[in-house]
């Protein structure tokens, strides 16, 4: 069991569920208030997309990104950012041409992706490891273009959270490692419950922890009701947790929640389990994140 855990909020993400909850924070200020919320709630880290102010859709905008980020560091509270930079790898093929992509296809190059990383320089970004049948699309991450991506990470200094989808993406992500491309101990979230991806149960969470290097930091999150369950199985198989409105909206059925109520419930399972959570500034040590005040990186031995 990990008693030391570090708790990231996932506070929007890029799926249709604005509709589905007036919870979900769709314009900049929304999404930093939420991320400074989830901070005072006891999070360790936020884990931040951007959306359309208009729409409530996907958004890459630096701009928006930039917002968001200056908004929770000129808050009095204190909480590691990361920055999502998976966006743009969804593809649905046109229905009457398969080899084009139709509605709601939305690729972007590595470059591309890595942009609001490279110019806001967040303490992590998300560096996804692999395709996937994603719901009824396919989550395009190609083995060249996430080597050019990697590359990208490590040239700016951000530490990389490596999201693993399923079994073949954590065999990748060490190959990764292997190749010198991910530096230091590596930080793994191992993403269950995706249709049609890894399972949210304990039996596949194991296989794929037990695939992780010896040196690998690693959380664990669950979708909609499995979303509790999996932080505190995590955190049971020594593990990190991570929840939020990406991946959940209620707090218990038929209840939708808040970012910070999702991040207290949490909290509150880790305790009476005997569990803590870090701080940001413990988070930061623990991972040798840089320091977005200082811009040194930060150690167990300089924390």
């Amino acid at each position: 069991m990990n008693r030391n855990v570090i708790l990231t909020c996932a506070v929007t993400g890029a799926g249709d569920t604005t509709g589905k909850s007036p919870h979900v924070p769709v314009t900049p200020k929304q999404i930093a208030d939420d991320c400074i919320a989830a901070a005072k709630a006891g999070a360790s880290i936020a884990h931040i997309h951007v959306r359309d102010p208009e729409t409530g859709g996907v958004s890459h905008s630096t701009d928006h990104f930039r917002e968001v980020m200056e908004r929770v560091r000129e808050a009095d509270t204190d909480i590691v950012m990361n920055i999502t930079a998976g966006g743009g790898g969804d593809w649905i093929p046109d229905a009457t041409d398969p080899t084009r992509g139709g509605p709601g296809t939305d690729i972007q190059t590595p470059a591309e992706r890595h942009a609001p990383v490279g110019e806001l320089l967040p303490e992590l970004c998300t560096l996804d490891c692999g395709s996937l049948n994603f719901g009824d699309m396919v989550y395009v991450n190609t083995a060249d273009w996430l080597r050019e991506h990697a590359r990208l990470v490590q040239a700016a200094g951000v530490k990389p959270e490596l999201e693993c989808f399923d079994l073949g993406h954590v065999w990748f992500a060490r190959q990764l490692q292997q190749e010198g491309l991910i530096e230091g101990d590596p930080l793994y979230q191992l993403c269950l419950g995706i249709p049609w991806g890894a399972e949210a149960d304990t039996e596949t969470m194991l296989a794929m922890r037990n695939k992780l290097p010896e040196n690998a930091n690693w959380a664990a999150f669950g979708i909609g009701r499995h979303q509790m369950p999996m932080a505190a199985q995590a955190v049971l198989l020594g593990g990190h947790a991570r929840v939020g409105l990406e991946d959940n909206l209620y707090l218990e059925k038929g209840v939708l929640a808040s970012n910070a109520q999702l991040v207290e419930k949490a909290a509150s399972l880790f305790e009476n389990l005997g569990a803590r959570v870090m701080t940001p500034a413990e988070t930061r040590a623990h991972l040798t994140l840089r320091d977005p005040n200082t811009g040194n990186t930060v150690s167990g031995d300089n924390a």
